[in-house]
Formats: C-alpha cells, structure tokens, sequence
C-alpha cells in the first residue's frame, strides 16, 4: 500500500490546529454526545480539513473520524484505513486547558504505521513512518528503565483504584501527569518508561501515538498481553483498556504487575 508523505501528514496536522486555535480565539460552546463526551465546532472543523485533505493525498482509503463515528457514520475500514481524533482533550479545551492534541495515524493490517500527533499550544509535533520517529526534527527513541519505573498518566486516570493498585504493584515508580496522546509521545522521546490505562477509549485516542511509540523502540498491547490491533467496527472501534511501554524490560514488569 502506497501512503502519503509524512510532510503532507504533518502539513494536515498543523492545518487542522490552526483552525483549532482560530474557534477558540473567537469562542464557543460545548455539546454534549450521546456517550457524555463533549463536541465544539472546532472538533467538527478540525475533522472536515482533515477528512478532505485525506481524501486528497489517497483517494480511496477510509477515514475513521471521532465525530464521523458520533454521527453515524462508519464506513467498511478493512485492512487499511486512517484514524483520526482531530481534537483530543476536548474536556481540557473546553476548560481552557493546553493539552489537547491534533490525531492522525494510518492503519495497515489492523496495525497503526504512520502517525502524527500535534499539540496546537505548545506546538510540539511528534511524527512517525516505518523506521524513524520524530520530535520536530529530531529522532526519538526509548530509553531503558532506571533505578524507579516512570509512569505517565493524566490526572483524573492517574488517581484511580485500578492505577494506583498497578503502580503498587510495578515497585518503586514515579508518576507523570499528561493528557490527550501526548502520554504515549512521553515514552516515545524517553522520558517515561509505562502508561497504563484502565477503562475504554476509542481507537482514535490511541492509533497515532501507538504509531509514533512503535517507530521509537516501543509497543501497546491490550490488558491481557495480547498486541493491540485496529479496525474493531463490531464493538464501535472501542479499546478496553490498554499498556503502552517503552522496552521489553517496561512489558515484563507491567505483565508482571498485572498478574
């Protein structure tokens, strides 16, 4: 399968923040879905940019979008298909908060290959294609665990029961705090070894940072140890829990943890 650039992919990305960052100057309101998650039209314009630039760059393979999805819209993905969050954190950009990311990963056999994620604040942009992960310019990989394993998590996920009891378990640690997929991007330039997440998400919280930790020496595998594949349109590309780690040291222990 052919894909386009990671510039183009990345040129998208920044697109659909500017367009973001625009609605918010100029405000807004929050909607409420079906699911309890929240909409703003940056959401839906953000994914309007993204969907026809796609369509532009590779006629032909589908786009799973969150706000497609939320609208009933769910094409046959196949073996192939895109995956896009075009606002991720939309509770936190609708606080006023910074983390909120820009999503997008392709898919290929049910694994994600390519992604992108992009923070319009901060301007941070991470990006990944078979072989290289990228901070801006600049590869990334991950590193090897230290004396304390690093976990990142975001505030409210970082409190619960299920996280604390596996931060227990894994031994001596510290915890990060991160929002939106900005988390598997800590692991993916080294400077957090776990990010443990109980609960569901949907694939396109996930797909593009999987992507990017991937390409950087790392991996995500489901709860139960399995690899974590894509394309679930039976159970509404919903994800039931999920352990990104940075090395096979970091896997190990968490299977261990988990046990």
């Amino acid at each position: 399968m052919t894909y386009p650039s990671l510039s183009a992919l990345i040129s998208l990305a920044r697109e659909a923040g500017d367009e973001i960052m625009r609605v918010r100057a100029e405000g807004f309101d929050a909607i409420q879905k079906g699911d309890g998650s929240l909409v703003t039209i940056a959401d839906q314009r953000a994914e309007a940019i993204i969907e026809a630039g796609l369509a532009h760059l590779a006629p032909g393979v589908p786009m799973i979008g969150e706000e497609a999805v939320a609208a009933g819209r769910m094409p046959e993905c196949g073996d192939n298909f895109f995956c896009v969050d075009p606002l991720d954190g939309t509770r936190g950009f609708v606080s006023g908060g910074e983390e909120f990311t820009v999503n997008i990963a392709l898919i290929e056999n049910h694994v994600p290959i390519v992604g992108v994620v992009y923070s319009p604040v901060s301007g941070e942009m991470f990006a990944a294609e078979p072989g290289r992960a990228l901070k801006g310019d600049v590869a990334i990989s991950t590193t090897q665990p230290g004396v304390n394993w690093r976990l990142v998590a975001s505030e409210r996920s970082g409190r619960n029961a299920r996280t604390q009891d596996f931060a227990n378990a894994i031994g001596p640690h510290t915890l990060l705090h991160a929002s939106s997929s900005i988390k598997f991007c800590r692991l993916a330039e080294g400077v957090a070894d776990l990010y443990p997440r109980f609960g569901d998400l949907s694939e396109w919280d996930a797909a593009a940072g999987h992507a990017i930790l991937a390409a950087a020496g790392g991996g995500v595998m489901r709860l139960d140890g399995a690899p974590l594949h894509y394309g679930n349109r039976a159970d509404a590309f919903l994800i039931h829990g999920l352990i990104a780690y940075a090395s096979e040291a970091a896997k190990e222990a968490a299977l261990n943890a988990l046990r």
